[in-house]
């Protein structure tokens, strides 16, 4: 597979949706990854305890998480939902979650919008209580009608995945569009991701590009490699390899491994840059050891025509860039 061609299949996962659902959902099945498929029209589905666990926000003494390591499973999630009642309070850590549902819900009845984000993410994983849809639903909607960005958003991810609602496209449109007007960065991302792809809304790749430049503007690194995507492709925007190698440099200096592998691929091929292997074969590198192999063919091409010199300077290379980045979200927010 040519790399640069690969394309992100889509942005970003962080919070939660809208209405009144009064049903308990069993909420412990295989996690699916949220993917832009047609319209599912039977019953509201569960979240994964995976998708959720982006959902939880920081705020004053709230605690938001970003990315969640997949490898420690739903009891890493837990504790990260948990994390508020044991280093904040300073609680036991027997039932950390029950600890940190209390919380949230004294809080959220104290009108605090992000502890009731907290407290919708809790009730419709079952952390530290039954799940209750109705009760996440009724929490984000409290949360949205205060203007609280991150609950728009969150509502925006209900939608879209028909997660505890009928999925709706149009409506996950609608609430992505009033948290990207709020000034959030993922809805930003979602928003235009919803624009490139025609979801909920008549596809527009200008509207798309827009929305995504917001966000990458602001730092978000999926928001940086979709813009990328578009100007290697003249989509939305005009053709420009050199502002597509600026964007994804960005996102992938911040450990965005697509962003490498995409990045690595200019510089092998001389697009939008000048042509350098040793770089090239770095950039690559760094996206394989994160466990993205997209990239291992031209790696493989690469350690062909490197010097033995070159290579093992390239490596030392690699495994500093490795240690010292952080490591991004390659699925943003539809993430």
């Amino acid at each position: 597979m040519n790399v640069l061609e690969a394309k992100s299949i889509f942005p970003v996962l962080r919070r939660i949706s809208s209405y009144c659902f009064l049903a308990v959902l069993a909420f412990w099945c295989l996690p699916n990854r949220v993917r832009a498929q047609q319209k599912v029209a039977s019953t509201p589905s569960a979240c994964a305890p995976s998708d959720l666990a982006s959902l939880i926000v920081q705020e004053g003494n709230s605690v938001r998480v970003s990315a969640i390591p997949e490898r420690n499973g739903d009891q890493t999630r837990r504790q990260e939902a948990a994390a508020y009642a044991g280093r904040v309070r300073g609680l036991s850590p027997e039932r950390p979650t029950r600890a940190a549902y209390k919380i949230f819900e004294r809080e959220a009845r104290g009108g605090r919008p992000a502890a009731m984000v907290n407290l919708a993410v809790a009730s419709l994983a079952g952390w530290g209580t039954q799940p209750n849809a109705g009760a996440a639903l009724y929490w984000l909607q409290a949360a949205a009608d205060r203007g609280y960005a991150p609950a728009l958003y969150n509502l925006g991810i209900l939608y879209f995945k028909g997660c505890g609602v009928w999925q709706d496209y149009a409506e996950a449109f609608r609430f992505f569009a009033k948290g990207a007007q709020a000034g959030d960065a993922a809805a930003e991302v979602n928003l235009g991701y919803m624009y490139d792809h025609g979801l909920g809304v008549a596809q527009d790749h200008g509207a798309a590009a827009h929305w995504y430049r917001q966000a990458a503007e602001s730092g978000d690194s999926q928001a940086q490699y979709n813009l990328a995507d578009l100007y290697l492709h003249n989509e939305g925007v005009p053709q420009d390899d050199a502002a597509a190698f600026v964007w994804f440099q960005k996102a992938a200096a911040q450990g965005h491994a697509g962003a490498r592998i995409m990045l690595g691929s200019m510089y092998a091929a001389g697009r939008g840059t000048a042509k350098d292997l040793p770089a090239a074969y770095i950039w690559i590198s760094a996206a394989a050891l994160q466990g993205d192999t997209r990239g291992n063919a031209t790696l493989h091409s690469l350690e062909r025509q490197l010097t033995p010199a070159q290579l093992a300077q390239a490596k030392l290379r690699v495994r500093s860039l490795v240690s010292s980045s952080g490591v991004s979200r390659d699925v943003a927010s539809l993430h």
